[in-house]
């Protein structure tokens, strides 16, 4: 968390206060973490847009803010006692939260991403055209890792985290051990129709907000797609798939906690 659709949730209720605004003060008190912010001051927000999960303010004279908002991290339109960054418009103040600190700024010149390893090879967008099965099945044939690794590497799809890379297998029946290599023809299809079901439905629910409400929209309110959850933090609930007797069972797979039907997505090689 936040994953793609929390992302761009922020992004789009952001961004009308953003538009045409000039940055007066970018305030904080970690500049290790959050780098070269003071290129941004004065500058005008020409922009917004979102690859994977780093949200990027396209600025005036070339520069971009580019945002991660890590495990905890998101904005608020009042101050918080987790407040991190304070950020100060014309018209508006917006703060930047983070309760564990892992999310991190960066102001670059556009499309210098050398301190960003990953946005260099990130994957396609999940809901755009360069998404295609043709380029997915080409991913995953490349590599023995199991599928749900390769979900949260962002390599062969960009902004898929734990929570939608446990309910898109869980709606393509693939379990998360699988090595990628292994899927047939059509059970990437299958995968690759399920990451943009499950991605545009939590888009448009607004995310997902857990147990914890460490996501929260900017606005205060909280996301909605928790409540249509298949498998992530599910253990032990019944299956939800139609005549399905399984039940959703937790194990760890490349360090992250993971949710499955061991009866609808067995692993067969």
């Amino acid at each position: 968390m936040p994953e793609l659709p929390e992302v761009e949730t922020t992004r789009r209720i952001l961004e009308p206060y953003l538009l045409g605004q000039r940055i007066q003060k970018l305030l904080h008190q970690d500049p290790a973490r959050y780098r070269h912010t003071e290129r941004a001051e004065g500058r005008k927000v020409l922009g917004t847009s979102r690859r994977g999960k780093y949200l990027i303010l396209q600025l005036d004279q070339g520069l971009e803010a580019i945002i991660h908002l890590g495990m905890t991290g998101g904005f608020r339109f009042e101050p918080h006692r987790h407040t991190r960054v304070t950020l100060v418009l014309p018209q508006q103040t917006l703060y930047y939260t983070d309760p564990r600190r892992f999310g991190k700024w960066w102001v670059v010149e556009a499309g210098d991403y050398r301190e960003i390893g990953l946005l260099g090879r990130m994957g396609p967008e999940p809901l755009s055209p360069d998404f295609t099965p043709v380029g997915f099945k080409q991913a995953l044939a490349q590599t023995r890792r199991k599928i749900k690794e390769v979900l949260l590497s962002q390599e062969a799809v960009a902004g898929v985290g734990n929570i939608y890379a446990d309910e898109s297998l869980w709606l393509s029946k693939i379990h998360p051990e699988r090595p990628a290599h292994t899927l047939s023809p059509a059970e990437v299809k299958r995968l690759h129709r399920a990451i943009r079901e499950v991605m545009g439905q939590a888009v448009e629910a607004g995310g997902s907000t857990l147990s914890d409400e460490s996501y929260q929209q900017p606005n205060g309110e909280p996301g909605y797609f928790q409540f249509a959850h298949k498998a992530y933090d599910r253990t032990g609930q019944p299956c939800r798939r139609r005549g399905c007797k399984g039940r959703i069972v937790k194990m760890v797979v490349g360090g992250r906690g993971t949710h499955f039907c061991p009866v609808c997505q067995q692993n067969s090689r």
